[in-house]
């Protein structure tokens, strides 16, 4: 497995979400109350009858969907070789390491040594560089299909999936979408018990849900309880922008060793399959994701048809709208999205699309923003053509595009460091790209602007997640083909007026919006 099924980790940091997934989800919450701190409406009077009966009622509910989806639910074990990073090593940092003191003896076994690469799986036998990961999944279907994560199954040797009545069965790999995070396995059975998928697109904040898994490996067919806390969460990944995002979050703690495992919905229907949590500990902190039915299923069912899953690509990169950056583009409301960059021979190029402009609908459809397009995008069939409604420079347009296909290994570029003018309007200093710095960075030629050398800390460059390395391209939709002229587009630009700067960094552009800095400096 490329990422142990039992890291499952994303640490939350500004501006990027780097997510190392690795089997993970769901443990019981446990409430801990001294006793002095319990205080009772009335300690000496009856209890109301009409609240038991609805806190009954309550429990019989979610112990009726509990019972119906539990028998649907597996326990996946995998055996792989170690990943090239795994075998080279590497410390986790404090928390991990504190995440691995605190486990009792029983679960230390299912983690490994956090000094040979964190929370990234055990080495059961170093030599042979062999690991043993656990994660979840659930049966869609009674002759043996199960879904489970791409990351539990990565690199697997050997699957064996442990079902509810403690039957352990040998599995088969079907088909994996390393996009999605989503693969299929099959056990020879039949008559299994199976859960019928929901309708992620019906979820609302604040829904009940319950989450099933084996939360740490060790606790198989756990249940826990939450709401949906919000919907279409973006792409936290930071290897690939191009995965979908649309993530469920919610409460229902989830912990490693559940990935794979079901969201259900209060009729007991699967809306989701729980995928990573975001956390500084290592375990659940109170946000947990779910890839939402709306792209597993459809995902699940073409593996289950084809073996693979063949994604469209348009060949941008996007911000959303927002009601910062609207104003720039002269538009009505904050919603669609903004192309940032068009990559050169792509479906996108060949159809006329151009940084700047705004993307508002979808073959009629309204955009609400880049993750929602994207999510849409590849769910087409290659070679399909759709409409795409376009606003540019004020005006509207519809452009056909043919929807090619995505390659994850063709379509993402690369960047890196650093290069002199002063910056204390934004509290920036950029330098010329010039051939010696596009070499330093690894800039590709067909990208032009200004560098930028350093960020200022505390500065509105640095709040608007700028960092040396990157590179300005436009500034107020002005093109910047030098240093010289970074600085006088922004010398142009009025006092307290925020600046929309389109910056190229890692590989692609993105659009950010800086707040200029009033206080006294000297620069630009």
């Amino acid at each position: 497995m490329s990422a142990s099924t039992n890291s499952l980790v994303a640490k939350a940091r500004k501006f990027a979400i780097p997510a190392t997934l690795a089997g993970g989800l769901v443990l019981g919450t446990t409430f801990f109350l001294g006793h002095n701190q319990v205080h009772a409406a009335s300690a000496s009077g009856p209890i109301d009858e009409q609240n038991v009966s609805s806190l009954t009622s309550l429990d019989n509910a979610v112990e009726a969907v509990a019972s119906r989806v539990t028998p649907a639910v597996v326990n996946v074990s995998v055996t792989s070789r170690g990943s090239a990073e795994q075998e080279q090593g590497g410390g986790g940092d404090d928390s991990t390491q504190n995440f691995f003191g605190s486990l009792p003896p029983g679960l230390q076994q299912f983690f490994g040594n956090p000094g040979q690469g964190g929370m990234h799986g055990q080495r059961m036998q170093p030599p042979t560089q062999i690991e043993h990961g656990i994660g979840s999944g659930i049966i869609v279907s009674p002759d043996g299909y199960i879904v489970t994560n791409n990351h539990v199954i990565d690199g697997a040797m050997e699957i064996r999936v442990t079902l509810n009545d403690r039957r352990v069965l040998k599995a088969k790999l079907v088909g994996a979408d390393k996009l999605t995070d989503l693969a299929v396995i099959k056990v020879n059975a039949t008559n299994l018990p199976s859960i019928p998928w929901g309708d992620s697109s019906k979820l609302h904040p604040g829904q009940t849900v319950l989450a099933f898994g084996s939360p740490f490996g060790y606790f198989q067919f756990s249940v826990t309880r939450g709401i949906v806390s919000a919907l279409n969460r973006p792409n936290p990944y930071t290897d690939d922008p191009r995965k979908p995002g649309a993530f469920i979050q919610t409460d229902a703690a989830i912990n490693p060793g559940n990935s794979g495992g079901p969201l259900v919905d209060a009729r007991g229907e699967v809306i989701g399959i729980n995928t990573f949590i975001i956390s500084g500990s290592g375990s659940f902190a109170g946000a947990g994701f779910a890839i939402p039915s709306q792209i597993a299923k459809a995902t699940t069912d073409e593996i289950i048809k084809n073996g693979v899953v063949h994604h469209g690509y348009l060949g941008i990169s996007m911000n959303d709208v927002t009601p910062e950056n609207s104003s720039f583009f002269n538009l009505p409301d904050a919603s669609g999205a903004i192309v940032s960059q068009v990559t050169p021979d792509s479906p996108a190029s060949q159809a006329g699309l151009k940084s700047g402009d705004v993307l508002r609908e979808l073959n009629g459809n309204k955009i609400l923003n880049g993750s929602a397009l994207q999510v849409a995008v590849s769910q087409v069939s290659p070679g399909t053509t759709i409409s795409l409604g376009v606003l540019r420079n004020g005006k509207s347009e519809t452009l056909k595009v043919k929807v090619g296909e995505f390659h994850s290994k063709t379509e993402v570029a690369d960047s890196n460091d650093p290069s002199n003018r002063q910056g204390g309007k934004l509290g920036l200093a950029v330098d010329d790209l010039t051939p010696q710095v596009r070499q330093e960075l690894n800039v590709p030629a067909q990208v032009n602007g200004a560098a930028i050398e350093s960020v200022r800390p505390g500065s509105s460059a640095e709040d608007a997640g700028l960092a040396p390395g990157d590179i300005i391209l436009e500034v107020d939709r002005h093109p910047v083909q030098s240093a010289e002229k970074f600085v006088s587009e922004v010398h142009a630009v009025p006092a307290g007026k925020d600046i929309l700067l389109l910056v190229w960094s890692k590989g692609s552009a993105t659009y950010r919006v800086v707040h200029t800095d009033q206080s006294p400096q000297s620069g630009m």
